[in-house]
């Protein structure tokens, strides 16, 4: 029987890094992903229908996707000249598809099942809830902030400040079929993605704690390979994986991160593609190397990213 694999994160830098190659493999895999995105085209239909945020299970969809050419580059296509907040231009063809679909059943559930079938995918793709919620982020001078997109791009806040806790509003329920898929799994993997913004939104809602500590799956954290501004300023691997066991509230079984150290010139060329990029994650000393797993593993030249083949490769031996 293959192995059940659930993987954790919002954004886009998971489905690159972890579905897409794992699909390559003999296992069931299903991606849960956090439901909090409020900026450009997701942000407006939002606004303008109360629909819940589909840009980052469309995604999730697109890298388990088995469809033709012709359905994924529909799935990308971004049509119109609206702009919205951020500079954002244009809604995407697969935002508008899933809110339409949602708002013409009224049922989320199967609003899913139809995506899942048009888009031709046999896996999971599953939201951490279907419940309307938003993020914020206390700081460390006591001031709140609102919003996916405020964490994520800090325009009215001191990006310099620190975050010392995120949570919902309102506290919304964990959707149950990813509760059930948490419980049942051989593996789970967290992230890489943006800390605060994608990936720990993912583990935020009521009954997800309590499925994280019965599962008996061995737990994978994915850290990132550069720090973010307003987000992970300074951050080290060790501080990575903790802030990612206290949302959880249980331990990690293994931290997989980044050694290699690419030349100032292509870093320097990366941060000025990816706004916010600040440097690469500092390594602690005397981490143990039973759980926290190190390996040159990015790709070979452009943006300080993982080999998302390397990555999966090094998972699979851990299962």
């Amino acid at each position: 029987m293959n192995k059940k694999v659930v993987c954790f994160g919002g954004g886009s830098a998971m489905p690159k890094a972890i579905l897409e190659p794992l699909t390559k493999y003999p296992v069931n895999i299903t991606s849960i992903t956090s439901m909090v995105d409020n900026g450009g085209s997701t942000g407006q239909l939002r606004k303008d229908f109360s629909v819940l945020p589909p840009g980052d299970i469309r995604r999730h969809i697109l890298a388990l996707s088995k469809a033709p050419q012709w359905k994924k580059d529909l799935w990308n296509f971004r049509f119109g000249r609206e702009e919205f907040d951020g500079g954002h231009r244009g809604h995407n063809f697969a935002n508008v598809f899933i809110a339409g679909i949602e708002i013409s059943l009224k049922d989320y559930s199967k609003a899913l099942e139809i995506i899942h079938k048009f888009m031709e995918v046999s896996d999971k793709a599953l939201p951490a809830t279907i419940e309307q919620t938003q993020i914020y982020a206390k700081l460390e001078n006591g001031e709140v902030i609102k919003g996916e997109d405020e964490i994520d791009v800090p325009q009215k806040h001191n990006p310099n400040l620190k975050i010392k806790r995120v949570y919902l509003k309102p506290e919304v329920k964990a959707y149950q079929p990813s509760l059930e898929t948490i419980i049942e799994a051989d593996l789970i993997i967290i992230g890489p993605g943006d800390l605060y913004s994608s990936t720990i939104p993912c583990l935020l809602m009521k009954g997800m704690k309590e499925a994280f500590k019965k599962t008996k799956a061995k737990k994978i954290f994915v850290c990132n390979t550069m720090t973010k501004l307003g987000e992970t300023n300074d951050f080290s691997v060790l501080g990575f994986a903790n802030e990612i066991e206290k949302y959880m509230g249980c331990s990690l079984d293994f931290v997989i991160y980044n050694t290699e150290i690419p030349p100032k010139e292509r870093i320097k060329e990366y941060k000025n593609k990816e706004s916010g990029i600040l440097k690469t994650v500092k390594v602690d000393e005397k981490l143990d190397n039973e759980k926290f797993i190190s390996s040159n593993i990015l790709i070979k030249k452009g943006p300080v990213v993982y080999n998302p083949e390397k990555l999966v490769k090094i998972i699979m031996t851990l299962i």
